[in-house]
């Protein structure tokens, strides 16, 4: 079993249930539209560090597993209207950060991001650096995901010559029956290919995205899968957990139920996950990510600095995330602010000249505590509750009374360990934090912020 985890089968099956995933606290559904582009531009604070989203959201062919916000098209005329109006975007954000900020972190998301032609891709990335300032290559952390279906080895080499030096590809399953089951068609050779052409281009590193619970899988299709993955070394792995919601996603409705695996095969899945990358040396960062001892994410565990945001886990501190595009969300000075969802609205705020924000949230006292509660344990396992109150100036006892009576119940569980001054997860109780973090959220169970923005959260493992 991987050295930091104890797979404890019968106390997940027990135990698991809904809830967040907390890439941000307070969550999604806690937005609102009182909260608009005004508010947003007040919250902006020129001269910081910055980390750069954009949102690219098309792609070629749906994949029915997909959760993401995308538009399936051929017509790459879409693309060209698109970025006419995410440049014009740009400049507006920019108005308001730039002045003195260096772009620490940038990363492409979607949908597909090299649905992108490379002059496309070469104009939107100058248009970001004539108005951004950008830390070196060797310094800052520029990431892009791939489909490696659609993207040959001249492409990644030209990728890599346009800045980026983090890359990220999706595999899900190397099982050819799953791969139809969910149409994705994706030789093994491509992948082993896109990595190849990544490392001989000088990628810094290279990251594989897997999911169990897909149909037709089960531990035999998963096992080959994880040899395969074993054997061409990627940098870091995140493993998620497919959530089956049809009522949500409209593509999921084509994954027939009697395919799917049961929830004890789905458990047998992920601990073989953990014991297969565990004797392959990974180290279990949290919340389905592992990467190698000397990978960035391992050290800044082990370093303190890890940080959760939309993307994930992140190597730098809790520094001003501003994103670009449909449906893209922002974390700027203690509050979140999401764009437009449909392309049309996106295009109608723009076209007034208006930031294409629709809703967001400004983080009360009391948020930004939690969420700090939350980011501590969610990335380092512990959370030192003197240095929470002398940071914070609070009474963490008074202020956690209740909080802290739940957690005995998960401590008796075997879970965590709780001291007045410290708590630490244990090994056991890794795989299960989104519970212990749940614990601190005051908004958990409670009626969203919008009634219609009820949100439905994946289990927790």
């Amino acid at each position: 079993m991987h050295p930091t985890i104890e797979f404890d089968a019968d106390l997940i099956a027990r135990m698991t249930q809904r809830g967040p995933r907390y890439t941000s606290y307070p969550t999604a559904d806690r937005f609102t539209p009182a909260f608009g582009a005004g508010e947003f531009a007040a919250a902006a604070r020129p001269g910081k560090p910055l980390s750069l989203y954009v949102h690219i959201p098309f792609c070629e062919s749906l994949c029915y597993y997909c959760a993401c916000n995308k538009i399936i098209t051929h017509d790459r005329g879409k693309a060209v209207k698109y970025l006419g109006y995410l440049l014009r975007e740009i400049d507006m954000q920019a108005a308001l950060f730039a002045d003195g900020a260096v772009v620490e972190q940038l990363h492409f998301g979607g949908g597909t991001p090299t649905y992108l032609s490379d002059a496309q891709m070469g104009d939107l990335l100058g248009h970001l650096r004539s108005r951004y300032t950008f830390a070196s290559d060797d310094a800052g952390e520029f990431s892009i995901e791939i489909d490696p279906r659609t993207v040959d080895a001249a492409r990644i080499r030209t990728l890599r010559r346009q800045g980026f030096n983090r890359l990220s590809l999706g595999v899900q399953d190397f099982d050819e029956d799953v791969q139809r089951a969910v149409n994705r068609i994706q030789p093994e050779a491509l992948t082993r290919d896109a990595i190849a052409a990544a490392r001989e281009a000088g990628f810094r590193s290279i990251s594989i995205d897997l999911i169990y619970g897909l149909p037709l899988q089960d531990v035999t299709t998963m096992a080959a899968t994880l040899d395969k993955v074993v054997a061409a070394a990627p940098d870091r792995i995140s493993v998620y957990n497919y959530a089956h919601m049809p009522q949500l996603f409209k593509s999921q409705k084509l994954i027939r139920d009697e395919d799917l695996p049961d929830g004890a095969t789905k458990l047998a899945m992920l601990g073989l996950c953990i014991e297969r990358l565990g004797a392959a040396g990974y180290v279990y960062i949290g919340m389905d990510h592992f990467a190698r001892p000397d990978d960035e994410l391992a050290r800044a565990q082990r370093d303190g600095t890890l940080h959760r945001n939309f993307q994930g886990y992140s190597t730098h501190a809790d520094i001003d995330m501003v994103a670009c595009g449909v449906s893209a969300i922002s974390a700027v000075n203690g509050t979140y602010a999401q764009n437009e969802k449909s392309l049309e609205r996106y295009y109608t705020r723009i076209d007034r000249g208006e930031l294409p924000v629709a809703r967001g949230l400004a983080l009360s006292g009391d948020d930004l505590l939690r969420r700090e509660v939350i980011q501590k344990l969610m990335c380092d396992f512990a959370l030192d509750l003197r240095d929470l109150a002398a940071s914070r100036d609070v009474d963490v006892a008074a202020r956690f009374a209740p909080e802290l009576a739940r957690l005995a119940d998960l401590a008796r569980d075997g879970l965590l360990a709780v001291t007045p001054d410290r708590i630490d997860v244990t090994p056991k109780g890794r795989l299960l934090v989104r519970n212990i973090c749940m614990v601190f959220d005051d908004y958990f169970g409670k009626p969203a912020a919008v009634p219609l923005q009820r949100m439905q959260y994946s289990r927790t493992v």
